[in-house]
């Protein structure tokens, strides 16, 4: 009876392959394997296995709308370059070992910087600083007059030649306490006292004026490298060096113990040679003063011409310090003022 049921104008089903079921299930089943435009080597290939099938229903984008192009990237990796492994030879120990020693810590750059920083700060202040110099106790009845710090107010180049100076002025002091001792001597022995009261007035007055009028100079020129007290310091100094000379000469009744006056000392006695040979050694102390006043006054020199200073720069300082001074203007308006004064009551006298 199923024969009547088929469409009487349909093709005949009757020995048709495709009309078995089991033809008609794998036809509609998937292909097994892909072909070979979908196969990508560079894939993993258990998600290659698992890739959907490229075929007629679903074909392969290439480009155009809808397709996303993603750029290729190297995925880094966790593994690391050893480094290279060389050895040291001992001559780079050595000099690793060498700077290691003498480069100095983080901490003694840290206070060499703080040290630097303070001076600077020190010297950059304006405020009133009290006197220090001459050292007396607070007690005495005479207060110091400058205040004199090396190592705070002059530079780190300018320390050592500004010491080598205060040095030096301390040795002229120590020298003329010497000739007193050698006047008083000479009074023991020959009963004369010229050597020996002129030796204290050059005490008093030339241990003093030389630090007012050579060293104070000095000093404030290697301070604010002021060529005014440069001037100042090689016009004083000079006569300094010209009368330790004299001095060292020991002219007879010039009131020093030098060369000639300890010649004349020697008189064949035991307490004319002990005297004679003390002279002496005064003499040898001058004689090295002047040397000692040669050898920093070329010094200073050379580092004056090496230095801003000059004439035209100590006239200007003299300008703007000196002649504009209140006190200095106070004295020239008193001075012009009295002129005129006295020129007027010369012109109001009648004359006959």
């Amino acid at each position: 009876m199923s024969e009547f049921d088929e469409n009487p104008f349909g093709e005949p089903t009757i020995n048709d392959p495709f009309s078995d079921p089991a033809v008609k299930r794998a036809a509609n089943a998937a292909p097994a394997s892909r072909g070979i435009d979908d196969y990508n080597p560079f894939a993993d290939p258990a998600v290659q296995g698992n890739a959907p099938v490229r075929g007629a229903s679903n074909p392969p984008i290439y480009g155009g709308v809808g397709a996303t192009h993603q750029p290729a990237t190297l995925q880094p990796t966790n593994q690391e370059v050893p480094p290279p492994n060389y050895t040291r030879t001992p001559q780079q120990t050595v000099t690793q070992t060498i700077g290691t020693t003498l480069s100095p810590s983080a901490e003694q750059r840290a206070e060499e910087e703080w040290k630097t920083r303070r001076e600077e700060e020190l010297r950059n202040q304006t405020f009133y600083r009290r006197n220090n110099w001459p050292p007396l106790p607070e007690k005495c009845c005479i207060q110091p007059c400058f205040y004199q710090e090396i190592e705070v107010e002059i530079q780190t180049d300018f320390q050592k030649v500004v010491k080598q100076l205060y040095y030096l002025w301390m040795f002229h002091g120590l020298v003329l306490l010497l000739n007193v001792i050698g006047g008083f001597a000479i009074m023991l022995h020959y009963k004369t006292s010229e050597t020996f009261g002129l030796g204290i007035l050059y005490l008093i007055l030339f241990t003093p004026f030389s630090f007012v009028c050579w060293f104070r100079p000095a000093y404030k020129a290697f301070k604010s490298d002021s060529s005014i007290n440069f001037m100042a310091f090689f016009f004083v100094f000079f006569f300094q060096l010209v009368v330790t000379s004299i001095q060292a000469i020991g002219i007879p009744g010039a009131g020093t113990c030098g060369i000639l006056t300890a010649i004349s000392s020697f008189d064949g006695t035991g307490p004319g040679t002990f005297v004679g040979i003390l002279v002496l050694l005064i003499a040898v102390c001058y004689g090295i003063a002047v040397a000692g006043d040669i050898l920093l006054l070329t010094k200073i020199h050379r580092i004056y011409r090496t230095s801003s200073a000059s004439m035209s720069k100590a006239q200007q300082e003299f300008a703007t310090t000196f002649l504009r001074n209140e006190h200095v203007q106070n004295a020239a308006g008193n001075v012009a003022a009295s002129a005129v004064r006295a020129q007027m009551a010369n012109t109001a006298q009648p004359r006959y």
